[in-house]
Protein backbone atom coordinates (compact mmCIF):
# COMPACT_ATOMS: atom_id res chain seq x y z
CA UNK A 1 0.00 0.00 0.00
CA UNK A 2 1.19 3.59 -0.59
CA UNK A 3 0.01 5.79 2.31
CA UNK A 4 -0.15 9.42 1.46
CA UNK A 5 -0.22 12.07 3.91
CA UNK A 6 -3.27 14.88 3.80
CA UNK A 7 -3.18 18.30 5.33
CA UNK A 8 -4.91 21.46 4.80
CA UNK A 9 -4.28 24.65 6.25
CA UNK A 10 -5.99 27.76 4.70
CA UNK A 11 -5.86 31.74 5.12
CA UNK A 12 -5.38 34.51 3.30
CA UNK A 13 -4.71 37.84 5.02
CA UNK A 14 -4.72 41.40 4.66
CA UNK A 15 -1.75 43.15 6.58
CA UNK A 16 -3.70 46.63 6.47
CA UNK A 17 -6.59 45.28 8.66
CA UNK A 18 -6.09 45.72 12.19
CA UNK A 19 -8.14 42.98 13.55
CA UNK A 20 -5.95 40.60 14.53
CA UNK A 21 -6.40 36.79 13.40
CA UNK A 22 -7.38 34.66 16.12
CA UNK A 23 -7.26 30.46 16.30
CA UNK A 24 -10.92 30.63 16.77
CA UNK A 25 -11.02 32.13 13.40
CA UNK A 26 -10.09 28.55 11.97
CA UNK A 27 -12.68 25.20 11.57
CA UNK A 28 -10.36 22.17 12.35
CA UNK A 29 -11.20 18.93 11.31
CA UNK A 30 -8.96 16.04 12.45
CA UNK A 31 -8.41 12.15 11.27
CA UNK A 32 -11.38 10.62 9.48
CA UNK A 33 -13.30 13.83 9.92
CA UNK A 34 -11.61 15.38 7.21
CA UNK A 35 -12.09 12.74 5.00
CA UNK A 36 -15.76 12.83 5.72
CA UNK A 37 -16.21 16.68 5.40
CA UNK A 38 -14.08 17.13 1.86
CA UNK A 39 -16.17 14.11 0.46
CA UNK A 40 -19.23 16.69 0.64
CA UNK A 41 -17.36 19.78 -0.78
CA UNK A 42 -16.01 20.75 -4.29
CA UNK A 43 -12.50 22.18 -3.09
CA UNK A 44 -8.62 20.84 -3.57
CA UNK A 45 -9.09 18.38 -0.81
CA UNK A 46 -12.13 16.95 -2.61
CA UNK A 47 -10.21 17.01 -5.95
CA UNK A 48 -7.29 15.45 -4.60
CA UNK A 49 -9.43 12.23 -2.89
CA UNK A 50 -11.40 11.90 -6.06
CA UNK A 51 -8.30 10.87 -8.09
CA UNK A 52 -6.59 9.02 -5.11
CA UNK A 53 -10.24 6.84 -4.82
CA UNK A 54 -9.32 5.27 -8.02
CA UNK A 55 -5.89 3.38 -7.01
CA UNK A 56 -6.81 1.02 -4.36
CA UNK A 57 -3.52 0.70 -3.69
CA UNK A 58 -3.51 4.10 -2.25
CA UNK A 59 -4.22 4.76 1.28
CA UNK A 60 -5.07 8.30 2.74
CA UNK A 61 -3.58 9.15 6.10
CA UNK A 62 -5.79 12.69 7.09
CA UNK A 63 -3.28 14.22 9.35
CA UNK A 64 -5.35 17.83 9.89
CA UNK A 65 -7.61 20.52 8.19
CA UNK A 66 -7.32 24.27 9.38
CA UNK A 67 -9.53 26.58 7.17
CA UNK A 68 -10.06 29.85 8.22
CA UNK A 69 -13.95 30.97 8.24
CA UNK A 70 -13.05 33.60 6.25
CA UNK A 71 -9.93 35.61 4.95
CA UNK A 72 -8.95 38.30 8.07
CA UNK A 73 -6.27 40.34 9.73
CA UNK A 74 -2.62 39.30 10.42
CA UNK A 75 -2.82 36.46 12.42
CA UNK A 76 -1.60 36.73 16.15
CA UNK A 77 1.32 35.33 17.37
CA UNK A 78 0.47 33.10 20.04
CA UNK A 79 -2.25 32.19 17.58
CA UNK A 80 0.08 30.75 15.00
CA UNK A 81 2.04 29.13 17.73
CA UNK A 82 -1.26 27.09 18.59
CA UNK A 83 -2.11 26.30 14.94
CA UNK A 84 1.62 25.29 14.01
CA UNK A 85 1.87 23.42 16.91
CA UNK A 86 -1.63 21.12 16.14
CA UNK A 87 -0.69 20.78 12.71
CA UNK A 88 2.54 19.73 13.40
CA UNK A 89 1.88 17.51 15.66
CA UNK A 90 -0.63 16.13 13.43
CA UNK A 91 1.88 15.46 10.74
CA UNK A 92 4.21 13.48 13.04
CA UNK A 93 1.65 11.46 15.07
CA UNK A 94 -0.05 10.23 11.31
CA UNK A 95 3.55 9.60 10.26
CA UNK A 96 4.48 7.57 13.21
CA UNK A 97 1.42 5.47 14.05
CA UNK A 98 1.81 2.63 12.35
CA UNK A 99 5.09 0.94 11.41
CA UNK A 100 4.12 1.87 7.81
CA UNK A 101 5.89 5.27 7.22
CA UNK A 102 4.10 7.69 5.22
CA UNK A 103 5.21 7.55 1.01
CA UNK A 104 3.88 10.71 0.20
CA UNK A 105 2.14 13.95 1.28
CA UNK A 106 -0.50 16.51 -0.24
CA UNK A 107 -0.72 20.01 1.47
CA UNK A 108 -3.68 22.24 0.33
CA UNK A 109 -2.55 25.81 1.28
CA UNK A 110 -3.15 29.19 0.49
CA UNK A 111 0.29 31.14 0.20
CA UNK A 112 -0.69 34.81 2.04
CA UNK A 113 -1.28 33.91 5.14
CA UNK A 114 1.05 35.67 7.63
CA UNK A 115 1.25 36.00 11.66
CA UNK A 116 3.23 38.79 13.75
CA UNK A 117 5.85 36.67 13.74
CA UNK A 118 6.19 34.63 10.64
CA UNK A 119 6.10 36.46 7.21
CA UNK A 120 5.76 33.17 5.72
CA UNK A 121 3.31 30.48 7.42
CA UNK A 122 2.88 28.21 4.38
CA UNK A 123 6.94 28.07 3.56
CA UNK A 124 7.39 27.22 7.61
CA UNK A 125 5.02 24.24 7.75
CA UNK A 126 6.47 22.80 4.47
CA UNK A 127 10.22 23.44 6.04
CA UNK A 128 9.34 21.63 9.38
CA UNK A 129 7.02 18.74 7.52
CA UNK A 130 10.34 18.20 5.65
CA UNK A 131 12.12 17.78 8.54
CA UNK A 132 9.18 15.30 10.05
CA UNK A 133 8.96 13.12 6.54
CA UNK A 134 12.59 13.21 5.81
CA UNK A 135 14.21 14.07 2.52
CA UNK A 136 13.14 11.44 0.32
CA UNK A 137 9.24 11.53 0.81
CA UNK A 138 7.73 13.50 -2.44
CA UNK A 139 5.58 16.46 -0.92
CA UNK A 140 3.44 18.22 -3.22
CA UNK A 141 1.60 21.52 -1.97
CA UNK A 142 -1.66 23.18 -4.27
CA UNK A 143 -1.79 26.95 -3.41
CA UNK A 144 -4.50 29.75 -4.67
CA UNK A 145 -3.13 32.65 -7.27
CA UNK A 146 -3.21 34.99 -4.55
CA UNK A 147 -0.53 33.21 -2.58
CA UNK A 148 3.03 34.72 -2.56
CA UNK A 149 5.60 32.04 -4.02
CA UNK A 150 8.70 31.85 -1.37
CA UNK A 151 11.74 30.22 -1.94
CA UNK A 152 11.02 28.48 1.61
CA UNK A 153 8.06 26.56 -0.25
CA UNK A 154 10.17 25.93 -3.18
CA UNK A 155 12.99 24.46 -1.41
CA UNK A 156 10.74 21.60 0.82
CA UNK A 157 7.91 21.20 -1.88
CA UNK A 158 8.72 18.76 -4.30
CA UNK A 159 6.56 20.25 -6.78
CA UNK A 160 3.48 22.69 -6.55
CA UNK A 161 0.48 24.25 -8.93
CA UNK A 162 -2.30 27.02 -8.06
CA UNK A 163 -5.28 27.79 -9.30
CA UNK A 164 -5.69 28.95 -13.17
CA UNK A 165 -8.64 30.89 -12.73
CA UNK A 166 -9.95 33.96 -11.22
CA UNK A 167 -13.02 33.89 -9.97
CA UNK A 168 -12.22 31.02 -8.56
CA UNK A 169 -14.22 28.40 -10.34
CA UNK A 170 -11.49 25.68 -10.09
CA UNK A 171 -11.01 24.64 -6.37
CA UNK A 172 -12.09 20.83 -7.07
CA UNK A 173 -10.37 20.89 -10.13
CA UNK A 174 -6.94 22.27 -8.66
CA UNK A 175 -6.88 19.53 -6.32
CA UNK A 176 -7.31 16.93 -8.75
CA UNK A 177 -3.96 18.60 -10.43
CA UNK A 178 -2.16 18.38 -7.16
CA UNK A 179 -2.56 14.44 -6.89
CA UNK A 180 -2.03 13.77 -10.22
CA UNK A 181 1.03 15.38 -9.78
CA UNK A 182 2.31 13.60 -7.01
CA UNK A 183 1.76 10.42 -8.60
CA UNK A 184 3.77 11.58 -11.13
CA UNK A 185 6.51 11.73 -9.22
CA UNK A 186 5.65 8.64 -6.79
CA UNK A 187 6.16 7.10 -10.72
CA UNK A 188 9.58 8.67 -10.95
CA UNK A 189 9.36 11.58 -12.18
CA UNK A 190 12.07 14.28 -11.18
CA UNK A 191 10.70 17.69 -10.68
CA UNK A 192 12.22 20.77 -11.30
CA UNK A 193 10.95 24.23 -11.04
CA UNK A 194 11.87 27.31 -12.65
CA UNK A 195 10.40 30.35 -10.57
CA UNK A 196 10.15 34.53 -11.98
CA UNK A 197 10.11 36.96 -10.52
CA UNK A 198 8.21 40.01 -11.51
CA UNK A 199 8.03 43.29 -10.13
CA UNK A 200 3.92 44.42 -10.03
CA UNK A 201 0.97 44.36 -7.66
CA UNK A 202 -2.17 44.23 -9.86
CA UNK A 203 -6.27 44.18 -9.59
CA UNK A 204 -9.24 44.80 -11.86
CA UNK A 205 -11.19 43.47 -14.39
CA UNK A 206 -8.33 42.62 -16.64
CA UNK A 207 -7.17 39.49 -14.08
CA UNK A 208 -10.62 37.84 -15.23
CA UNK A 209 -9.14 34.85 -16.28
CA UNK A 210 -11.53 33.84 -19.10
CA UNK A 211 -11.76 37.73 -20.91
CA UNK A 212 -9.30 39.77 -19.41
CA UNK A 213 -5.38 40.58 -20.17
CA UNK A 214 -4.47 38.27 -18.03
CA UNK A 215 -5.35 35.14 -19.25
CA UNK A 216 -2.95 35.17 -22.10
CA UNK A 217 0.15 33.85 -19.83
CA UNK A 218 -3.01 31.89 -17.83
CA UNK A 219 -3.48 30.03 -20.89
CA UNK A 220 0.07 29.50 -21.81
CA UNK A 221 0.76 27.65 -18.27
CA UNK A 222 -2.39 25.59 -19.21
CA UNK A 223 -1.09 24.80 -22.63
CA UNK A 224 2.26 23.37 -21.24
CA UNK A 225 0.42 21.49 -18.54
CA UNK A 226 -1.38 20.05 -21.40
CA UNK A 227 0.84 19.38 -23.53
CA UNK A 228 2.67 16.81 -20.57
CA UNK A 229 4.80 19.68 -18.30
CA UNK A 230 4.32 18.66 -14.86
CA UNK A 231 3.07 22.08 -13.30
CA UNK A 232 2.81 25.46 -14.41
CA UNK A 233 1.06 28.65 -13.22
CA UNK A 234 1.03 32.77 -12.17
CA UNK A 235 1.05 34.01 -8.98
CA UNK A 236 -0.01 37.04 -8.95
CA UNK A 237 -0.19 37.65 -5.16
CA UNK A 238 -2.25 38.98 -2.88
CA UNK A 239 -1.41 43.13 -3.11
CA UNK A 240 -2.63 43.33 1.00
CA UNK A 241 -0.53 40.92 2.31
CA UNK A 242 2.54 43.21 2.43
CA UNK A 243 5.52 40.71 3.06
CA UNK A 244 9.05 41.26 2.12
CA UNK A 245 8.57 38.44 -1.02
CA UNK A 246 5.47 40.22 -2.26
CA UNK A 247 5.21 40.40 -6.17
CA UNK A 248 4.28 37.92 -9.16
CA UNK A 249 5.56 35.29 -10.05
CA UNK A 250 5.19 32.86 -12.99
CA UNK A 251 6.38 28.87 -12.38
CA UNK A 252 6.96 25.78 -14.49
CA UNK A 253 7.93 22.81 -13.15
CA UNK A 254 9.25 19.98 -15.58
CA UNK A 255 10.75 16.54 -15.26
CA UNK A 256 14.16 17.17 -15.03
CA UNK A 257 14.41 19.78 -17.50
CA UNK A 258 15.62 22.94 -15.93
CA UNK A 259 16.22 24.74 -19.38
CA UNK A 260 12.56 23.92 -20.81
CA UNK A 261 11.33 25.36 -17.49
CA UNK A 262 13.47 28.43 -17.72
CA UNK A 263 12.29 28.89 -20.88
CA UNK A 264 8.76 28.29 -20.21
CA UNK A 265 8.58 30.20 -17.13
CA UNK A 266 10.13 33.77 -18.30
CA UNK A 267 7.56 33.01 -21.63
CA UNK A 268 4.58 33.32 -19.21
CA UNK A 269 5.92 36.46 -17.51
CA UNK A 270 6.55 38.33 -20.95
CA UNK A 271 3.03 37.49 -21.47
CA UNK A 272 2.05 38.84 -18.44
CA UNK A 273 4.63 41.68 -18.32
CA UNK A 274 3.28 43.29 -21.91
CA UNK A 275 0.01 43.60 -20.02
CA UNK A 276 0.49 44.48 -16.80
CA UNK A 277 -0.08 48.26 -16.64
CA UNK A 278 -3.76 47.46 -17.98
CA UNK A 279 -4.36 45.60 -15.16
CA UNK A 280 -5.68 48.37 -12.32
CA UNK A 281 -9.08 49.21 -11.37
CA UNK A 282 -10.81 52.56 -12.41
CA UNK A 283 -12.63 53.35 -9.11
CA UNK A 284 -15.42 56.27 -9.01
CA UNK A 285 -15.15 58.38 -6.08
CA UNK A 286 -17.58 57.75 -2.97
CA UNK A 287 -19.49 60.71 -3.45
CA UNK A 288 -19.97 60.38 -7.37
CA UNK A 289 -20.78 56.38 -7.07
CA UNK A 290 -23.99 57.24 -5.10
CA UNK A 291 -24.98 60.07 -7.13
CA UNK A 292 -25.05 57.30 -9.79
CA UNK A 293 -27.15 55.02 -8.16
CA UNK A 294 -29.28 58.34 -7.41
CA UNK A 295 -30.19 58.97 -10.90
CA UNK A 296 -30.34 55.66 -11.51
CA UNK A 297 -33.43 55.23 -8.70
CA UNK A 298 -36.20 56.70 -11.44
CA UNK A 299 -35.18 54.44 -14.39
CA UNK A 300 -35.33 51.13 -12.76
CA UNK A 301 -32.79 48.23 -11.70
CA UNK A 302 -30.33 47.60 -9.29
CA UNK A 303 -27.49 49.50 -9.09
CA UNK A 304 -24.13 47.28 -7.78
CA UNK A 305 -21.94 49.16 -5.48
CA UNK A 306 -18.77 47.25 -5.61
CA UNK A 307 -17.09 48.17 -1.96
CA UNK A 308 -14.00 45.82 -2.93
CA UNK A 309 -12.44 48.01 -0.15
CA UNK A 310 -14.14 46.50 2.26
CA UNK A 311 -13.85 42.61 0.85
CA UNK A 312 -13.69 40.16 3.42
CA UNK A 313 -12.82 37.50 0.93
CA UNK A 314 -9.34 39.19 0.69
CA UNK A 315 -8.75 40.17 4.43
CA UNK A 316 -11.12 43.24 5.01
CA UNK A 317 -12.97 43.37 8.56
CA UNK A 318 -15.82 43.95 6.66
CA UNK A 319 -17.63 46.57 8.80
CA UNK A 320 -17.24 49.40 6.64
CA UNK A 321 -20.36 52.07 6.50
CA UNK A 322 -18.67 54.47 4.08
CA UNK A 323 -22.00 53.77 1.56
CA UNK A 324 -23.94 53.20 4.06
CA UNK A 325 -23.56 56.89 5.75
CA UNK A 326 -23.38 58.65 1.77
CA UNK A 327 -26.58 57.09 1.49
CA UNK A 328 -28.34 58.28 4.74
CA UNK A 329 -26.89 61.61 4.33
CA UNK A 330 -28.15 61.94 0.81
CA UNK A 331 -31.32 60.97 1.49
CA UNK A 332 -31.34 57.84 -0.99
CA UNK A 333 -35.12 57.10 -1.47
CA UNK A 334 -33.95 53.71 -3.27
CA UNK A 335 -34.60 49.90 -1.23
CA UNK A 336 -30.96 49.19 -0.39
CA UNK A 337 -28.84 45.82 1.08
CA UNK A 338 -25.56 46.31 2.64
CA UNK A 339 -24.14 43.55 4.32
CA UNK A 340 -21.89 44.80 7.78
CA UNK A 341 -19.71 43.01 10.33
CA UNK A 342 -20.60 44.10 13.85
CA UNK A 343 -20.78 41.99 16.61
CA UNK A 344 -22.63 44.35 19.29
CA UNK A 345 -25.19 45.60 16.85
CA UNK A 346 -26.04 42.15 16.00
CA UNK A 347 -26.20 41.16 20.25
CA UNK A 348 -28.55 44.69 20.15
CA UNK A 349 -30.99 42.64 17.79
CA UNK A 350 -30.71 39.68 19.35
CA UNK A 351 -30.88 41.29 23.08
CA UNK A 352 -34.47 42.87 21.35
CA UNK A 353 -35.59 40.06 19.32
CA UNK A 354 -37.02 39.73 16.28
CA UNK A 355 -40.51 42.16 16.06
CA UNK A 356 -38.61 45.16 18.21
CA UNK A 357 -37.50 48.61 16.90
CA UNK A 358 -33.70 49.17 18.23
CA UNK A 359 -31.63 52.05 17.91
CA UNK A 360 -28.08 50.48 17.63
CA UNK A 361 -24.38 52.10 15.83
CA UNK A 362 -23.53 50.18 12.84
CA UNK A 363 -19.81 50.09 11.29
CA UNK A 364 -16.74 50.53 12.89
CA UNK A 365 -17.08 47.85 15.42
CA UNK A 366 -13.61 46.49 14.08
CA UNK A 367 -11.46 49.42 12.35
CA UNK A 368 -12.50 52.14 14.10
CA UNK A 369 -9.68 54.02 12.53
CA UNK A 370 -10.96 54.20 9.10
CA UNK A 371 -15.02 53.90 10.11
CA UNK A 372 -17.22 56.43 12.82
CA UNK A 373 -20.19 54.58 13.84
CA UNK A 374 -23.63 55.43 12.46
CA UNK A 375 -26.43 55.30 14.13
CA UNK A 376 -29.62 53.51 12.58
CA UNK A 377 -32.83 52.68 14.24
CA UNK A 378 -34.97 49.91 12.70
CA UNK A 379 -36.94 47.03 13.20
CA UNK A 380 -35.47 43.15 14.02
CA UNK A 381 -36.64 41.15 10.77
CA UNK A 382 -34.73 38.11 11.13
CA UNK A 383 -32.39 36.02 13.28
CA UNK A 384 -29.50 32.78 12.56
CA UNK A 385 -27.32 31.14 14.13
CA UNK A 386 -25.38 31.51 10.62
CA UNK A 387 -24.45 28.64 9.95
CA UNK A 388 -25.44 28.17 6.09
CA UNK A 389 -24.19 26.79 3.13
CA UNK A 390 -22.15 28.61 0.30
CA UNK A 391 -23.89 28.92 -3.34
CA UNK A 392 -20.30 28.43 -5.05
CA UNK A 393 -18.52 25.12 -3.31
CA UNK A 394 -21.78 24.40 -0.42
CA UNK A 395 -18.86 24.57 2.34
CA UNK A 396 -20.29 25.74 5.26
CA UNK A 397 -20.08 29.23 6.27
CA UNK A 398 -20.16 31.01 9.43
CA UNK A 399 -21.03 34.15 10.20
CA UNK A 400 -22.24 34.22 13.84
CA UNK A 401 -25.33 35.47 15.17
CA UNK A 402 -27.06 37.19 12.12
CA UNK A 403 -29.71 39.85 12.21
CA UNK A 404 -31.28 40.84 9.58
CA UNK A 405 -32.50 44.69 10.19
CA UNK A 406 -34.91 46.68 8.43
CA UNK A 407 -33.68 50.64 8.70
CA UNK A 408 -36.50 52.38 6.52
CA UNK A 409 -35.40 51.85 2.74
CA UNK A 410 -32.13 50.02 3.85
CA UNK A 411 -32.03 47.02 4.99
CA UNK A 412 -29.15 45.67 6.63
CA UNK A 413 -27.45 42.22 7.13
CA UNK A 414 -25.52 42.42 10.28
CA UNK A 415 -23.03 39.22 10.91
CA UNK A 416 -20.98 38.75 14.15
CA UNK A 417 -18.17 37.34 12.16
CA UNK A 418 -17.04 38.18 8.36
CA UNK A 419 -17.32 35.59 6.12
CA UNK A 420 -16.38 35.54 2.59
CA UNK A 421 -18.88 38.08 0.03
CA UNK A 422 -17.50 36.42 -3.35
CA UNK A 423 -21.22 35.37 -3.82
CA UNK A 424 -24.73 35.63 -3.10
CA UNK A 425 -24.81 32.87 0.01
CA UNK A 426 -25.08 35.38 3.04
CA UNK A 427 -28.12 37.47 1.42
CA UNK A 428 -29.99 33.98 0.13
CA UNK A 429 -29.28 32.55 3.46
CA UNK A 430 -31.20 35.13 5.13
CA UNK A 431 -34.44 36.24 2.79
CA UNK A 432 -32.57 38.77 0.83
CA UNK A 433 -33.11 38.68 -3.03
CA UNK A 434 -30.71 40.64 -4.15
CA UNK A 435 -32.37 41.60 -7.40
CA UNK A 436 -35.51 42.56 -5.47
CA UNK A 437 -33.38 45.79 -4.39
CA UNK A 438 -32.18 49.39 -6.06
CA UNK A 439 -29.19 49.02 -4.41
CA UNK A 440 -26.97 46.38 -3.57
CA UNK A 441 -23.11 47.11 -1.70
CA UNK A 442 -20.89 44.04 -2.77
CA UNK A 443 -18.25 43.40 -0.85
CA UNK A 444 -15.81 41.14 -3.22
CA UNK A 445 -13.79 42.62 -6.50
CA UNK A 446 -15.27 40.60 -8.18
CA UNK A 447 -18.19 37.43 -8.36
CA UNK A 448 -18.85 35.29 -10.93
CA UNK A 449 -20.68 37.22 -13.62
CA UNK A 450 -24.49 35.62 -13.08
CA UNK A 451 -24.68 36.79 -9.29
CA UNK A 452 -24.38 40.68 -10.11
CA UNK A 453 -22.94 42.24 -13.15
CA UNK A 454 -24.66 40.40 -15.86
CA UNK A 455 -28.22 41.64 -14.55
CA UNK A 456 -27.24 44.68 -12.73
CA UNK A 457 -28.62 48.24 -14.13
CA UNK A 458 -25.52 49.88 -13.36
CA UNK A 459 -21.97 48.02 -11.46
CA UNK A 460 -19.99 50.52 -10.25
CA UNK A 461 -16.36 50.15 -8.79
CA UNK A 462 -16.44 52.30 -5.29
CA UNK A 463 -12.71 54.18 -4.34
CA UNK A 464 -14.07 53.93 -0.66
CA UNK A 465 -11.70 53.41 2.52
CA UNK A 466 -10.47 50.02 3.84
CA UNK A 467 -7.88 47.49 4.15
CA UNK A 468 -8.14 46.02 0.80
CA UNK A 469 -8.64 49.16 -1.67
CA UNK A 470 -7.85 48.60 -5.38
CA UNK A 471 -6.27 52.15 -4.94
CA UNK A 472 -2.96 50.17 -3.45
CA UNK A 473 -1.08 53.83 -3.28
CA UNK A 474 -3.33 54.73 -0.63
CA UNK A 475 -3.04 51.50 1.52
CA UNK A 476 0.91 52.23 2.51
CA UNK A 477 2.98 49.37 1.85
CA UNK A 478 6.73 49.06 3.70
CA UNK A 479 7.69 45.84 3.36
CA UNK A 480 7.34 44.40 -0.12
CA UNK A 481 10.34 45.02 -2.49
CA UNK A 482 10.73 48.10 -4.03
CA UNK A 483 10.46 49.52 -7.00
CA UNK A 484 7.30 47.62 -7.93
CA UNK A 485 4.18 48.53 -9.59
CA UNK A 486 2.27 50.49 -9.41
CA UNK A 487 3.14 51.70 -5.90
CA UNK A 488 6.83 53.40 -7.92
CA UNK A 489 7.59 55.03 -11.17
CA UNK A 490 9.13 53.63 -14.07
CA UNK A 491 9.36 50.27 -12.60
CA UNK A 492 11.05 47.80 -15.42
CA UNK A 493 11.26 43.75 -15.35
CA UNK A 494 14.78 42.43 -14.91
CA UNK A 495 14.51 38.93 -16.64
CA UNK A 496 15.70 35.74 -13.67
CA UNK A 497 15.09 32.99 -13.16
CA UNK A 498 15.78 30.84 -10.22
CA UNK A 499 15.85 26.60 -10.21
CA UNK A 500 14.77 24.64 -7.23
CA UNK A 501 14.90 20.56 -7.52
CA UNK A 502 15.11 18.34 -5.09
CA UNK A 503 16.22 14.48 -5.03
CA UNK A 504 13.30 11.99 -3.67
CA UNK A 505 15.66 9.07 -5.10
Amino acid sequence: MTRILIVECKQEVSTFNPVLGRYDDFVIHRGEALIAYHRTVRNEVGGALSVFDQHPEITIVPAISARAITSGGTLAAADWARLRSDILNAIHDAATDTNTPIHAAYFALHGAMAAENEDDPEGDLLQEARRLLGPRTPIVASFDLHGILTERILRNADAICCFHTYPHVDFYGTGQRAARLLLCILGGAKPVTAKVFIPALVRGDELITATGAIRHAVNAAKSLEADGVLSAGLFWGNPFTDVPDLATYSFVVTDGDPALAEREALHIAELFWREHERMYVPLTPLDEAVRIAHEQLPRGGTTILVDAADATSSGASGDSNAILRKLIETHYAGRALIPIVDPPAARAAFDAGIGATITTHVGGAMDPGRFTPVEVTGRVHLMSEGEFRSESFDELWHSGPTAVLLAGNITLVITSRAVSLYDRSLFYAHGQDPQRFDLVVVKSPHCQPHMFKDWAARYVDVDAPGATSANLKRLGHTRCPRPIWPLDEHVTWERRVTIFRRSVA
